[in-house]
């Protein structure tokens, strides 16, 4: 079986993402690239994540051809593909329908710095326009949002894509997106939220380039 270590990230990543609470039913999709191959591992269209082995998730080409799989490639190949040609940084893909990223979405709220957590997807976490799922307008719309310095962007009326340099890289992005997006309802529900400023935020994200990685040597205690 070929990308058998892609694949198997791509199965663990969709029971994660059902115990975390980011998706329902066979909602959303996730994927994992192999740039060595050239080949991208992509959850099955309409299959229970429970149900997926690794020889089920779908293997591609950067053009989109299957290679290799049990099932049809997720139908948000599209935006998958797009992301991965546009940032060679990225080496996974998630896409959810958390419940309170998905209610920003809805109401076409971007998600500014309520919360410094917000900085695992930058500065803000921007809304790409709305366009029907599955389509080549989608996938337009997520990579013109998704800029270089973007980690996760709102779908419109849809739901949330994050990225990583890996399966845990972009789950991690998608549950803290999801709890900002929860502070940050239920603070405007409240009343008005107070917004950390650019440069606070850029001191943040420059904190989080070594967030959960071993001390080098020769770095202060």
């Amino acid at each position: 079986m070929l990308l058998a270590d892609e694949r198997r990230a791509v199965v663990d990543g969709g029971n994660a993402m059902v115990r975390a609470g980011l998706t329902t039913g066979t909602g959303g999709n996730l994927s994992r690239i192999c740039r060595r191959h050239g080949l991208v591992a992509i959850s099955p269209s309409g299959v229970d994540y429970a149900a997926v082995r690794p020889e089920d998730v779908a293997l591609v080409d950067l053009d989109g051809l299957k290679v290799e799989g049990g099932y049809r490639p997720s139908s948000e190949l599209g935006f998958h593909l797009g992301l991965y040609r546009r940032r060679p940084d990225v080496g996974a893909v998630v896409h959810t329908h958390s419940v309170y990223a998905t209610t920003l979405a809805c109401l076409g709220w971007e998600l500014p710095a309520v919360h410094y957590l917000v900085g695992f997807a930058g500065r803000k976490v921007p809304v790409a326009p709305y366009a029907t799922f599955g389509t080549d307008a989608l996938a337009v719309n997520v990579a013109a949002t998704m800029g270089a310095d973007i980690n996760a962007v709102l779908l419109a009326n849809h739901g949330l894509v994050a990225v990583g340099a890996d399966m845990r890289a972009a789950l991690n992005t998608a549950e803290e997106i999801e709890f900002v997006a929860r502070i940050y309802y239920q603070a405007r529900c409240a009343g008005s939220p107070v917004i950390l400023p650019d440069r606070e935020m850029d001191v943040v994200i420059e904190k989080f380039k070594t967030y959960g990685k071993p001390r080098a040597e020769g770095d202060a205690q």
